[in-house]
């Protein structure tokens, strides 16, 4: 895992002559601003993963290994467009993304080699590698979100060679396993190593039973211990119905909102179940994936979907510019959390919360029955407040760069539209 350190600073590199859109937070009708930002900040990851045969193995690796790689990543770049398909997956571009950042050698040598694994693993399993790849270095696991594959690698497995559909686990003794091509293609009987972890929401989305985010279990919300993967005792139905209903509210009242989760979110990864209260998560690393509780009350899902997806938009922005030149310090209290906080987590949450206003207030004046309700009116009024307030600390304290004036400009027609309210009252955690 990476030290929470590793995450505390902007990594984000400014692009030269980008301009963020008008309309990142509550898009208009037919905006293309989501696609914009992230396919720019797909291009980043692009460059960097054509930039790594070049680069000298790192303290440790195998050279062999590298090289081998080296050719892997020329052959996939000579094919049009997969490049581009393997780093939108987070399965693969999260791990890209953790390297950039990996603070020890150490921490660069055990990501190197995932992405390494990964990588191959992908392309074993789009019939794509040219030439079979060895590697001695293995993670625990290797994901294919479009197969449906996990693949676990036994203890005792020295090594796995890929190839184009085939993976051949070898021990010590030189026994092999063919690990792809026997069961890849079908749901008969398979290895206990082996599950198919992704479970379709909707064409687009799943819900993910396995996770290789290596930062899945540091959080830093300060009622949590981390992200590990958890039904919390309720059927996977239940959770993807929810998540159906919750995103067809969104798609009701905010289709053009609706339209960018399914560009942007690959992956729902369930954290549990709690009653009370909501503690989603997301990580800028982590590009197209969101971890959420289940909770009874359809609403507070449904925030928490907006939540977490705005969070990955914003996110991606992150990945081209830093947005304030005094991010992370000095810290100021914060309206949406008992801590306080640098205004990099404040512009997080009001860019969250905005949208949730809109979906409240766009179920206002449908008349939507859940809206006539006095709950429902309370909590409409308190995100607005919510939103005054934090928007106030941003506004009032915040040094934009140049591509976050345009942010903080759409943060303060909202906010203006709104109008200034009461004091604020404490969120529900989210």
């Amino acid at each position: 895992m990476l030290p929470p350190a590793v995450t505390m600073k902007s990594e984000s590199a400014p692009a030269p002559g980008f301009k963020a859109p008008r309309d990142l937070t509550i898009p208009d009708e037919g905006s293309t601003s989501a696609r914009e930002v992230l396919s720019a900040a797909m291009r980043r990851a692009l460059v960097e993963l054509r930039r790594l045969p070049a680069r000298a193995p790192v303290a440790g690796d195998s050279r062999a290994e590298h090289a081998a790689f080296a050719r892997a990543v020329d052959a996939l770049f000579a094919a049009p467009g997969l490049a581009a398909s393997l780093v939108r997956r987070p399965t693969v571009g999260t791990l890209l993304r953790c390297a950039r950042k990996a603070a020890t050698p150490a921490q660069a040598l055990t990501l190197t080699r995932a992405l390494r694994a990964q990588v191959a693993f992908e392309l074993a399993c789009l019939d794509a590698l040219p030439t079979p790849l060895e590697l001695g270095s293995l993670p625990d696991q290797v994901l294919s979100i479009p197969a449906n594959l996990a693949l676990r690698f036994p203890e005792g497995t020295s090594g796995a060679r890929f190839a184009s559909g085939k993976v051949t686990l070898v021990t010590p003794r030189g026994e092999e396993t063919h690990a792809l091509d026997a069961w890849a293609r079908d749901d008969g009987e398979r290895p206990g190593f082996v599950a198919r972890p992704y479970h379709a929401v909707t064409p687009s989305l799943r819900l993910a039973l396995e996770d290789n985010n290596p930062l899945q279990m540091f959080e830093a919300h300060p009622d949590k211990g981390g992200n590990a993967i958890d039904l919390g005792g309720h059927p996977l139905d239940e959770w993807r119905d929810t998540l159906r209903e919750a995103l067809a509210l969104v798609a009701a009242h905010l289709p053009a909102l609706r339209a960018e989760i399914d560009l942007l979110i690959h992956l729902v990864v369930p954290v549990g179940y709690d009653a009370h209260k909501h503690l989603s998560a997301s990580y800028q690393e982590a590009l197209g994936t969101i971890y959420l509780t289940l909770h009874p009350n359809l609403m507070t899902m449904t925030e928490a979907v907006i939540h977490e997806f705005s969070h990955n938009k914003l996110n991606a922005l992150l990945e081209l510019d830093p947005l304030l030149e005094n991010a992370f310090w000095p810290l100021y209290a914060s309206p949406v959390r008992p801590d306080p906080r640098p205004l990099h987590g404040v512009l997080l949450a009001v860019h969250a919360f905005q949208p949730v206003a809109r979906l409240y207030e766009r179920m206002t004046e449908a008349g939507h029955p859940r809206a006539r309700s006095a709950d429902f009116q309370r909590r409409f009024a308190q995100v607005r407040r919510i939103n005054h307030a934090g928007a106030g600390v941003v506004l009032g304290h915040g040094r934009p760069t140049a591509v976050g004036r345009e942010l903080l400009a759409e943060m303060r027609r909202w906010d203006d539209h709104y109008g200034a309210q009461e004091s604020p009252e404490s969120l529900p955690d989210h």
